[in-house]
């Protein structure tokens, strides 16, 4: 179980990230829609906006998908392992 973070997660074939149901509602973002989502990869500090959680019938944990151009610009790929600094709100 992860209550805090930063945790290190592995990313799925589909270039998805789970974010666990205990840290959805450790962080209170069930509700959330869109996210603003910092991960570190290889040394580098990567923020994207805006960021789509996709949600699961049953539970609260969250997915996001990292967009091509910042996999394609950061060398991220398949089953690398990267570590979420921080998790808010969306706010365009």
């Amino acid at each position: 179980r992860i209550y805090k973070l930063p945790y290190r997660v592995r990313i799925y074939i589909n270039n998805q990230v789970l974010i666990p149901a205990s840290l959805v509602r450790t962080l209170n973002i069930a509700n959330l829609r869109y996210a603003t989502i910092t991960f570190a990869h290889n040394g580098a500090t990567i923020t994207i906006e805006g960021i789509k959680l996709l949600r699961t019938r049953h539970t609260d944990s969250r997915q996001f998908t990292i967009p091509r151009e910042v996999r394609e610009a950061y060398g991220i790929e398949p089953r690398d392992e990267i570590e979420i600094i921080d998790i808010k709100p969306h706010n365009p």
